[in-house]
């Protein structure tokens, strides 16, 4: 390509980037991230900080903790955090309150889940239900943590795409563990086709909702789903190892039988009593002591959703995403990048996935120019975009850089 038409190209998309910014109705939400002059692109591995989260964080430490002390489980709401939060987090995946408890990590919770879903078909009475199917092309550690259940519970863990459930489902299948979005690809997979197909098998459905709540409409309630789990530090921006969190669907949270009962989930914690008897809905998810500063750091990141609606994020999701396969297409030699992201909406998460051969070396020349995204093995360009604080003329800035490092 020739110098002037690039010149040419960077200022008709710079024009266009600083209309669709202006036009933008969520543009003011960047002013309440500490953000700098890089454009990032990793909300998908690691939220940006909101700003009102240092404050919030050494009143819980100075006040709350240094002061209160052992007050605080009371006074400062501490013993109540993991279901007050998780009625925060609920709109956000489409759940009504009483249904969601914050707590613990994504894995813990998956165990809890997957366990938990295979009893579910237990005391269904179906004692045929042999089999666990799991998505192949999942995060690994689901997949870990579904082998292990799997023995535990006495099943055969089955590993399918998420294309090949409804073919491999029968009257063996008691769950299915599967991701909402993939990834890797950023693949955005049929919930409500394939939670349907999954109930009317007779089996139960897990959702990993990692690379999705937050960035897209989910729809647990509407869509029937038994339960879900997520973590709470990519697209809710909670902090690093922020806790994540368990949906139980609440006509099933009588029969919920955790396979990590504890004492702060029992219906009379400071009893003591050597018998268990679970505590109705959903601190039924609840194991032990939450880890009150990390939740309490999300309780404040979670100030930022205050007048937004899902459905705005995902729009401007879409057009993010369309913008920069746009700009990608314009200032990347061709051949150079494959998109492993499919095209239409309905297929597509929050994130840009670009095949290319020397992707690790790319990236960290890219994070050298101020464009922070990741790498994944082998050859994996990811970006992620958090419509909250990204906005068009980052976009365009990214797609400009990649090409320049890849003419």
């Amino acid at each position: 390509m020739s110098e002037l038409r690039m010149s040419e190209l960077v200022t008709e998309l710079t024009a266009q980037a600083e209309k669709l910014d202006a036009a933008d109705e969520l543009a003011a939400k960047r002013a309440e991230f500490a953000l700098d002059d890089a454009v990032y692109l990793d909300g998908n591995s690691l939220g940006a900080l909101p700003a009102n989260v240092p404050a919030r964080v050494e009143d819980v430490v100075r006040r709350q903790w240094g002061s209160l002390r052992i007050r605080s489980w009371d006074e400062s709401g501490w013993w109540t955090a993991p279901e007050r939060i998780g009625d925060r987090i609920a709109p956000l995946v489409g759940a009504a309150p009483g249904q969601i408890v914050v707590g613990d990590s994504t894995s813990v919770n998956v165990f809890k889940a997957v366990v938990a879903a295979v009893r579910l078909a237990e005391s269904a009475g179906d004692g045929a239900r042999d089999e666990i199917l799991v998505d192949a092309t999942t995060f690994p550690t689901d997949g870990y943590i579904a082998e292990s259940a799997a023995r535990l519970t006495g099943r055969t863990l089955r590993p399918v795409t998420p294309s090949e459930v409804r073919d491999a489902l029968s009257g063996r299948t008691a769950a299915v563990l599967l991701n909402h979005v993939d990834y890797r690809t950023g693949r955005l997979h049929d919930l409500p086709g394939l939670t349907a197909a999954i109930h009317e098998a007779g089996a139960y459905a897990v959702w990993d909702l990692c690379h999705s709540a937050g960035a897209l409409p989910v729809g647990l309630d509407e869509h029937g789903v038994d339960l879900a789990v997520g973590c709470t530090y990519k697209y809710l921006n909670g902090g690093p190892g922020s806790p994540a969190y368990l949906y139980v669907r609440r006509d099933l949270q009588p029969r919920f039988d955790s396979p990590l009962p504890g004492w702060n989930s029992h219906a009379e914690p400071f009893g003591m009593n050597p018998s268990y008897e679970p505590a109705t809905g959903a601190p039924r998810g609840r194991v032990g002591t939450p880890d009150i500063l990390s939740m309490l750091a999300l309780e404040a990141a979670l100030d930022v959703w205050e007048g937004v609606s899902i459905d705005q994020i995902r729009a401007k999701s879409l057009a993010l995403t369309d913008f920069f396969l746009h700009c990608v297409a314009a200032y990347v030699p061709e051949g150079r990048v494959e998109s492993l992201t499919p095209t239409a909406h309905r297929e597509r998460g929050s994130q840009i996935a670009l095949r290319c051969s020397d992707a690790g070396e790319v990236m960290k020349r890219l994070i050298a120019q101020g464009v922070i995204g990741d790498f994944r093995h082998p050859d994996v360009l990811r970006f992620g975009f958090t419509p909250l604080y990204v906005g068009y003329g980052d976009v365009e800035r990214a797609a400009r850089v990649l090409g320049e490092m890849l003419v």
